[in-house]
């Protein structure tokens, strides 16, 4: 009995000493035929959401009349958008239709990474159309001064450096951790907390630091966002003066951003104390977030913004015109 006790915690401590550098993404867990048609929706998407994205993004860059402060923060939240659907959702469809869910630690951070700094600069340009909207509704007389470049970057430097010094403590943090649990992580990218679960003793500070930064980032910029908008809705309606295309603009912005900080909260705080979220569902909800606003942000910030939607029609018409030349 001594021998086969000694034994026992001998195989412990060597399990408790051995760090995976290798993990499995067993995320949206089924059979392999129910995965695979889960894989048409998404693969749709994914193309979709690329395919909008790069026109928006070619539309506004190649067209000089569209540099304005915010064509190109929506030609900003575009390429935003179309850097997570690159970064993370291919990984995902592979191991959907083929079952490559294999991912090495490096590749692991490396993903997390890009997936929580194109994140966190999501919700900072929604705070900066909504300053973009302030300046022109509240104070038009002053909007070429404030939303220059020099003048703007002072609300650029602040949220950059925020957004990169808490994700790189994250994502170092994360990478400090020995991972001795599993090396199933449960969920279909590398999602902070999903990895993090599977660490070596306590993950406190991993666990409260991320939803610092959860709160700190976009829950700030989304309370940015709402009290620009609410002095907009005064200042229109203390002018007596009809604005519906200004405030169709802010209550558009306030609905996107309220979708998006609903998804990102609930994907954050689903992996946080005792809760009965099913596996598939915490995916399900991380992935919509990864996919939504890239398939309505080129509608919503595209389409209805007239300037660019003119140019779309423009090129839309050149490109019907030319093959008959």
């Amino acid at each position: 009995m001594q021998v086969s006790e000694i034994s026992s915690n001998m195989q412990g401590y060597t399990a408790r000493n051995v760090s995976h550098t290798d993990f499995i993404l067993i995320g949206f867990s089924g059979p392999a035929v129910w995965r695979q048609y889960l894989f048409i929706p998404f693969f749709i998407t994914f193309v979709f959401s690329v395919i909008a994205n790069i026109i928006l993004v070619f539309i506004i860059i190649s067209n000089r009349a569209l540099h304005s402060p915010m064509c190109l923060l929506i030609c900003a939240m575009s390429f935003v958008d179309l850097s997570v659907i690159i970064f993370c959702v291919p990984n995902m469809l592979f191991s959907l239709l083929l079952n490559w869910n294999h991912i090495s630690l490096l590749g692991c951070l490396v993903q997390m990474f890009f997936l929580h700094i194109a994140g966190g600069f999501q919700s900072t340009i929604f705070m900066w159309m909504a300053l973009d909207r302030y300046f022109a509704i509240c104070t038009p007389l002053h909007y070429t001064k404030h939303m220059g470049f020099p003048s703007f970057l002072k609300f650029v430097i602040i949220p950059v450096l925020r957004n990169a010094i808490f994700v790189l403590t994250v994502v170092g943090l994360a990478g400090s951790l020995s991972y001795c649990q599993s090396n199933e992580i449960d969920h279909c990218f590398c999602e902070h907390m999903a990895l993090v679960t599977l660490a070596c003793g306590s993950i406190q500070i991993n666990s409260i630091l991320g939803l610092v930064g959860a709160f700190c980032v976009p829950t700030a910029d989304f309370l940015i966002v709402t009290a620009s908008y609410i002095k907009i809705f005064v200042s229109v309606f203390k002018s007596g003066k009809s604005s519906q295309k200004a405030l169709s603009t802010c209550i558009t912005h306030i609905m996107v951003i309220t979708v998006s900080l609903i998804l990102l909260l609930t994907s954050y705080l689903s992996y946080r104390g005792n809760n009965n979220i099913a596996s598939n569902s915490r995916a399900l909800i991380s992935t919509m977030y990864l996919l939504i606003p890239g398939c309505f942000n080129p509608l919503i910030y595209g389409i209805r913004t007239k300037e660019i939607r003119q140019h779309i029609m423009k090129t839309l018409k050149c490109s019907k015109i030319t093959p008959n030349h």
